[in-house]
């Protein structure tokens, strides 16, 4: 173990990649806009500069720790440098904060506040496109300001208020592999834009969100959908109903001061009802009847052997990369909708008989972690003669966002209960949000299925631990072995989809979340940028003590289900 000395006092380090990284550990304040501990160094933003005996100011960021190194963090110097940048980028940066969607929770925001950034020095830069963009977006080309990016379902892109910190980027390429944003042009004519500035709708984006969730300005947000919910609530001909994932119970506390993984369940359940919605159900209901249909998929094929591995089919982002670049391997994928669409196709069928409503007169509104689901549900394929099965998806996020702009005091709320019939919860079905969590549902009820024995306790821990990118396990059920492989990350996927192509996979079944971690870890979460290992254990733990807690924890024993089934 070695040691250096960081504002006068000795502290150890082994397996750092850099100096900012102990300080993030031992609590020692350095902003950064562009550093995230998931992705790679990039050293762009000059923010976490630090003083080193010997060598000046260095950014921490890219500054590998060494024995004896002696490091200022603060100072009369490095203070006025990170305001000379602060107001460099806010010289080329918008003044909409009041109507940004990210005003409150915006790092360019909370920095120009803590180092007292109250005037800007230098000349106002407007970004504008060059002209040799102009023949490919002409309609988005205009003289002093870059047009919003609304191409597509699921983001918003502005490109006005980028700060070329680089996150996006390095998460599309690195964590996803997708490389559908990337740097063009020089300067001060450099953008952040997907291939040939196509609209980020049109191009080969997955609408994973994960770009979102790491850029620290406005500059992606997942699109807005909140007016056209409170629309359907107001619209007294149509009855408005809202159902909520897994992840959504872990992760909206975050929005009103609760610790990570605060289990919300009951009040956002009161605070939908509150806000006006007709009935109030849970996605996990859809869950449910993914795992049956999904699980007896997987049962037909593991004993005919036919077309395996079996991948998971719940992740939109997943799904629409599969068929983007490995269309030869969809014969692998579960021939079942996600939840989400499972829920609204059953819903759009059951409840007119239910109410005595007309189809057209029902429109339901999913609340999810992710922004994939809002592209998702605009899938033709998802609609009867041309009325969709889910209305309108909001994420974690925009429903914060709904709840305090109607005025609702969240924390004061008592617990209230989903209606029926498509509110019962079962533990399979929540644990859907966290990476393995589909996996060891199935398991649940494929174990009752293969062996004839029924038990409501069953559990698969194996699945569950380490946050890693693919995760193996092997285990017999009955007098059946299976082979299992838990995915999360589309790069990780990528490396999977090449061996199945090589024919080096041995694997039975393999569940693709596209989100490292999983649901609770969606782009249309709640954002932590520099604590985001943290949250996500957090919400996983959160999840499986829900299980633990709801008194059914196999998708089959669903009673609501099985009369529905009948």
């Amino acid at each position: 173990m070695k040691t250096l000395f960081i504002n006068g006092k000795e502290y150890a380090f082994d397996k750092e990649r850099n100096i900012l990284e102990i300080c993030r550990r031992e609590n020692i304040y350095i902003p950064t806009f562009c550093y995230q501990p998931d992705l790679s160094v990039f050293g762009a933003c000059r923010m976490c500069i630090v003083e080193i005996d010997g060598r000046g100011i260095q950014t921490s960021c890219s500054t590998p720790p060494e024995e004896g190194m002696k490091i200022t963090t603060e100072s009369e110097q490095i203070q006025k440098l990170r305001r000379i940048n602060l107001e460099l980028i806010l010289a080329s940066h918008p003044d909409d904060c009041l109507t940004c969607g990210k005003s409150g929770n915006c790092r360019l925001q909370e920095y120009a506040r803590r180092f007292g950034v109250d005037e800007i020095r230098f000349n106002r830069f407007v970004k504008s496109y060059p002209e040799v963009i102009k023949q490919y977006i002409p309609n988005e080309y205009e003289e002093g300001r870059v047009q919003k990016d609304i191409s597509g379902y699921s983001l918003v892109r502005d490109s006005a208020k980028c700060i070329l910190c680089g996150c996006c980027v390095r998460a599309c390429s690195e964590t996803q592999s997708v490389g559908a944003i990337d740097f063009a042009f020089r300067g001060s004519n450099s953008f952040v834009l997907p291939a040939f500035g196509k609209g980020i709708g049109v191009g080969e984006c997955v609408n994973c969100g994960q770009c979102a969730a790491v850029c620290p300005v406005g500059a992606l947000l997942p699109r807005n959908d909140i007016d056209k919910a409170l629309g359907a609530i107001y619209d007294k001909s149509k009855i408005a109903v809202v159902a909520i994932a897994p992840s959504v119970r872990v992760g909206l506390g975050d929005e009103f001061g609760d610790a990570p993984g605060e289990i919300v369940t009951g009040k956002i359940v009161s605070a939908l009802k509150e806000v006006g919605f007709d009935y109030v159900y849970d996605i996990c209901h859809g869950a449910d009847f993914t795992i049956v249909e999904e699980g007896t998929e997987f049962i037909r094929r593991k004993t005919n052997g036919e077309n395996l591995p079996q991948f998971t089919s719940c992740c939109p982002g997943w799904v629409k990369f599969i068929e983007q670049y490995y269309p030869e391997l969809l014969n692998h994928l579960s021939s079942c909708k996600s939840p989400q669409q499972m829920f609204g196709a059953f819903a759009k069928d059951y409840l007119p008989k239910l109410l005595g409503k007309k189809r057209e007169d029902i429109v339901i509104v999913s609340v999810m972690p992710c922004t994939a689901k809002k592209f998702e549900a605009k899938r033709p394929e998802f609609a009867k003669n041309g009325n969709p099965d889910i209305d309108i998806v909001l994420t974690t996020q925009e429903l914060g966002i709904m709840f305090k702009e109607k005025g609702v005091d969240f924390n004061r709320l008592p617990a209230g209960e989903f209606d029926k019939p498509l509110g019962v919860q079962t533990g399979a079905a929540v644990i859907f949000g966290v990476s393995g969590g589909v996996t060891e549902a199935a398991l649940r009820f494929a174990a009752e299925k293969l062996t004839g024995t029924k038990k409501n306790d069953l559990e698969f821990k194996q699945l569950r631990g380490e946050e890693k990118g693919i995760r193996r396990a092997k285990l017999n059920v009955g007098d059946v072995e299976l082979k299992l492989a838990l995915v999360s990350g589309l790069a990780n996927a990528r490396e999977i989809l090449e061996n199945v192509k090589k024919g080096k996979e041995n694997s039975d079944l393999i569940e693709v979340m596209a989100c490292p971690g999983g649901c609770i870890n969606g782009g249309g979460q709640p954002y932590h940028l520099d604590t985001k290992t943290f949250v996500r254990k957090a919400r996983a733990k959160a999840l499986y003590k829900a299980d633990k807690s709801l008194p059914i924890h196999n998708s089959q024993d669903n009673p609501d289900l099985q009369e529905q089934y009948k």
